[in-house]
């Protein structure tokens, strides 16, 4: 069905007839339009726009990537963009202000009635991570003497401009929020109980200065599809609403995994960003984690002579610093996800440890196990480990378990030590945890290569 309409769609810009757009996507949904319409050119797009009614336009706009809207303010005549502007939700819109930066935005603010740019303004003042950027102020508020009767009335009259009417609220005269109530509470009660009647006084509300990770953290814990906003003296201001708040959470969780990959978190799709940021997002870390690995090759070094004495220690060396590089990998991973899930706390890095101490000799077990028979079973059939060869096997054997011991405590570790100085776990990322095992790994296992191997190879 969506390739019919695409191909529908896709025959009316070629033959230039758009006029044809409002009776085609009539019955469809918006984001289905906004799909449709992407892949167009901003000219194209801005004339199937103009011929849909500027409501449905707003929001099919609003459906678009921020990198195409962008785009649009750009191609869109002064009335088209006036009219799809204001017809945007605020939060939509102050979002979109946001993106495009503020001398493009000052010229946006200018196109919008008084009533939008007052809400406009109010929504841009707040800091760009907080709560209150991500709120809208079309909500329906309630006085606690209304009877029932009123309040249906008053969702009749005001519901189409409310983002939701699950939820309506109860505020005192200074507009102080006192209440949360569904709606079906009201479709069920008589008509001339009053709102007081229906009321509990037990609501939670998140204050519009907090940062967005609290509405995230809200949402989790309560049955909602939108919370109430109230500034510091309790006044209602606004709603956010679970869309926006899963919007926030993807980007943060988009954010955490390239970091943990070992690059600078992009903030823009992958084939959106320039050329040349995509490099320098990704230099940063790629040179530092160079000149780390560099102290591998200085450690190598070290030991130069023990190398030279028992040449098949180094066939084990790839072996030996990619498990505990593996192994601390594991280990920063779950700890990064799990303080950002908030499952951990700073507090709990004690149980972490012993954890990831009995983990890490269980892990490092099963793998020195694996590899001292790897070299026991190699040597029946081949004399290249030497007649030494079970001194060889112990010797990987015990470094495998101290590395993988050693891997787990650094990886697990580290995301505490970073949050405690106020940066971001995520930024111990994989490659940066590897990088600090391979070093120390090498230390591990030629010192217990030269206390097993002491008097025979070395």
């Amino acid at each position: 069905m969506e390739t019919i309409s695409q191909s529908r769609i896709d025959s009316i810009r070629e033959e230039g007839n758009f006029s044809a757009i409002p009776d085609l996507v009539e019955n469809w949904p918006p984001p289905l339009i906004a799909d449709s319409l992407q892949a167009w050119e901003p000219d194209d797009i801005a004339a199937a726009l103009a011929v849909l009614p500027p409501a449905t336009a707003a929001v099919v706009f609003t459906y678009l990537p921020l990198e195409t809207q962008e785009q649009m303010l750009d191609v869109l005549n002064r009335h088209l963009a006036a009219d799809i502007l204001n017809h945007m939700a605020p939060d939509d819109r102050t979002h979109l202000l946001k993106w495009i930066g503020p001398v493009k935005a000052t010229k946006m603010v200018a196109l919008l009635s008084d009533a939008n740019r007052a809400v406009t303004t109010t929504l841009l003042g707040f800091p760009e991570d907080s709560i209150g950027s991500l709120m809208t102020p079309n909500y329906i508020a309630l006085k606690q003497e209304w009877s029932v009767q009123q309040v249906l009335d008053f969702v009749r009259l005001h519901g189409q401009d409310s983002e939701t009417i699950t939820m309506l609220y109860v505020i005192d005269a200074k507009g102080v929020l006192i209440d949360d109530i569904r709606i079906r509470q009201f479709l069920l009660a008589p008509l001339d109980a009053t709102v007081a009647d229906l009321m509990d006084y037990q609501f939670v509300a998140l204050k519009a200065t907090e940062p967005q990770e609290s509405a995230i953290e809200l949402f989790q814990h309560v049955d909602r599809k939108a919370l109430p906003v109230v500034d510091d003296n309790g006044v209602l201001i606004g709603i956010v609403t679970i869309d926006d708040v899963l919007a926030v959470a993807q980007a943060e969780a988009t954010s955490e995994i390239q970091k943990i990959g070992g690059s600078e978190a992009l903030d823009e799709p992958y084939l959106q960003i320039a050329l040349g940021r995509l490099v320098r997002k990704r230099a940063g870390w790629l040179v530092i984690l160079f000149l780390g690995e560099m102290l591998t090759a200085t450690a190598m070094g070290f030991f130069e002579k023990e190398i030279e004495k028992a040449v098949v220690l180094a066939l084990f060396v790839p072996l030996i610093i990619s498990s505990g590089g593996n192994a601390g990998s594991q280990a920063s991973t779950l700890v990064i996800r799990a303080l950002a899930l908030a499952e951990l706390d700073l507090k709990d890095w004690w149980k972490v440890m012993r954890r990831e101490i009995m983990t890490g000799v269980a892990l490092g077990g099963i793998l020195g196990i694996i590899g001292f028979f790897r070299i026991a079973i190699w040597s029946f059939f081949s004399t290249v480990y030497g007649p030494h060869w079970l001194l060889v096997a112990l010797t990987v054997g015990f470094s495998l378990v101290g590395i993988v011991l050693w891997g787990s405590l650094a990886g697990s570790m580290l995301p505490f030590i970073l949050q405690r100085l106020g940066f971001d776990p995520a930024t111990s990322s994989t490659p940066f945890v590897a990088t600090l095992v391979d070093v120390t790994g090498l230390i591990i296992y030629f010192s217990v290569g030269m206390l097993i191997l002491s008097g025979t190879l070395l």
